[in-house]
């Protein structure tokens, strides 16, 4: 288990709070134990923990998204519970307080407890029918934990999903891993942007709907992030006028 000296450490380095460091790490050792059970390779890693674990995004995120292929949730459950069991062995209290399906898949939340920290983490999972896609492997590196494997939803989709995320919950932690994902030109195909006409939806949100991008982002950035927030809505347009 991580000491909480390196806790301490890394929320420094990383100007933001030990709980924000805490959580990361647990969400690590969930991805690090998930991808070593088996039928794990039929769930895909996704979505804004995603953007910061595999891409470098700054925003710290409380969940942990994925998408499920052919796979059903006897399965999921089977998985989880055998990934918590080995966490447990590195000496953390570990507590699922929901674990359901949903109309759309399955929902679990899940409480750690180590030192006097007390992180939640929500993990989802999205399934869906089809039968061809193939996830990218990736190697994840940390400074809290070693290295491991993850398979995630191929680029493409991953960001389409994004957009989509933003679209239906309109949430400011949504409209900053679409900044995020022009800022880094990750890829937003051409067919979709235009068929689903991507940027007038954006715009439109921004001119229309009051969103406290201050309010919740602040506390899941850096520090040093936080002067992207006094004008975020306009940094942001800036960033679809150039690239989408």
């Amino acid at each position: 288990m991580i000491t909480r000296e390196i806790i301490k450490t890394y929320a420094t380095k990383y100007q933001t709070s030990e709980l924000n460091v805490a959580r990361e790490y647990c969400q690590h050792l969930l991805l690090s134990n998930f991808y070593q059970q088996k039928e794990s390779g039929r769930i895909l890693f996704k979505g804004g923990t995603a953007l910061k674990i595999i891409y470098g995004s700054p925003r710290f995120s409380e969940d942990l998204d994925f998408s499920g292929f052919n796979i059903n949730l006897s399965y999921i459950e089977k998985i989880i519970e055998d990934c918590l069991i080995e966490i447990e062995r590195e000496g953390l209290n570990v507590e699922i307080t929901e674990s359901k399906e949903t109309t759309g898949g399955y929902l679990s939340i899940i409480f750690f407890k180590f030192y006097d920290y007390e992180p939640r983490v929500q993990l989802e999972i999205s399934l869906r029918e089809e039968r061809n896609i193939e996830g990218q492997v990736k190697l994840i590196t940390s400074n809290l934990v070693p290295a491991y494997t993850i398979l995630q939803l191929p680029e493409e989709l991953l960001v389409i999903e994004k957009f989509e995320a933003l679209f239906r919950r309109e949430k400011p932690r949504d409209f900053f891993d679409v900044y995020f994902i022009l800022r880094n030109r990750l890829v937003v195909q051409r067919e979709y942007r235009e068929k689903y006409k991507v940027r007038e939806k954006i715009l439109e949100i921004l001119k229309n709907r009051p969103l406290d991008f201050r309010g919740e982002l602040k506390l899941f950035l850096p520090i040093n992030q936080h002067a992207l927030l006094r004008d975020f809505d306009k940094i942001l347009i800036n960033e679809i006028e150039r690239y989408l």
